[in-house]
């Protein structure tokens, strides 16, 4: 099997009395994408702080690449790049000069040619010697991203990288976590925004009040826990005939509130081509039939409503 990037066992984070962190075990995947998704102050940032080692464990076990955090941490972190926040920069240095002094920081050894090949990765060739000062938020995102990259990390993490974001700088942050999961690049990233998630991620894990309370591949997601039955919309006209069929049929429908000729079918999946095909010789125009899959915001209000929490 392949060992995977980061590995975290029973990881517990107490302050005082109160257990922040309560026993969450998880693993990412080489070149996955793994969301930590839940409503803020449950305890996502607690968990990337944790990896990180910005603050201490309680207990458990973080290992990265198989290396401990904490026995071997020299070597454990050399594979990681972090936005933890939002990123730092200096305002009256060109993002150029920026990328070199953090290169000068790293312990490996960081070549123009590597910087060169990481703008480019990022897309900021055309502002890259400009002033930081002038840069909009999403550009300045772009500069975290290739600062966490710059020393060919096998991990990333970001903590709610796309706050701010409007929704073209979400869509180039996700093609280009996309484009570097294909390259075997593991990204760790958290946030409350279940849209992007949905959008972004291979794998997630629901975090609520400091528990990991579900944990899904996300394309199955999609299917997991469906009933045989499904519901189908069907553009079907005219309007008037299509419902007296369907109710002579004793087939049950919802129509759209709006009073359009838009049908909400549930039926099994196989019993649907014979629908069709009994309203095509009905002389029923058919302009849409596609099943309704749940969102990954309606499974996970079901998760939640399941275990008594909410998303904030």
């Amino acid at each position: 099997m392949t060992q995977p990037v980061l590995e975290i066992s029973h990881l517990v984070k107490q302050i005082g009395a109160k257990t922040i962190i309560n026993d969450i075990s998880f693993s990412v995947e080489p070149g996955e994408i793994f969301g930590l998704l839940g409503p803020n102050g449950a305890g996502k940032t607690t968990i990337i702080r944790s990896i990180v080692k910005l603050i201490n464990k309680t207990s458990g076990d973080i290992k990265i690449l198989g290396q401990d955090i904490d026995t071997n941490h020299i070597e454990a972190i050399k594979n990681v790049g972090a936005i933890v926040e939002n990123p730092e920069f200096y305002p009256y240095m060109t993002g150029l000069q920026n990328l070199k002094t953090f290169a000068s920081m790293s312990r490996k050894k960081i070549t123009d040619e590597r910087i060169k090949e990481i703008v480019q990765l990022v897309h900021l060739e055309k502002a890259i010697n400009n002033k930081v000062k002038t840069y909009s938020l999403g550009m300045r995102q772009r500069l975290g991203v290739a600062q966490a990259l710059i020393h060919d990390p096998k991990l990333l993490i970001f903590d709610e990288p796309t706050n701010g974001l409007d929704p073209e700088g979400m869509k180039e942050f996700r093609l280009q976590m996309k484009d570097l999961a294909k390259q075997g690049v593991s990204v760790l990233v958290s946030s409350h925004l279940l849209n992007e998630m949905e959008l972004l991620c291979d794998r997630f894990a629901i975090i609520e009040q400091g528990k990991l309370t579900h944990i899904a591949d996300m394309k199955q997601e999609v299917v997991a826990n469906e009933p045989q039955l499904k519901t189908f919309h069907m553009h079907l006209e005219p309007l008037d005939t299509a419902k007296q069929l369907l109710s002579s049929w004793n087939i049950d429908y919802i129509l759209a509130e709006d009073g359009t000729a838009h049908f909400f079918i549930e039926s099994v999946p196989s019993d649907i081509p014979q629908l069709v095909k009994n309203l095509a010789l009905a002389d029923i125009s058919i302009f849409t039939v596609e099943p309704q899959t749940k969102s990954l915001e309606e499974r996970f209000l079901e998760i939640t409503k399941h275990n008594g929490g909410s998303m904030q």
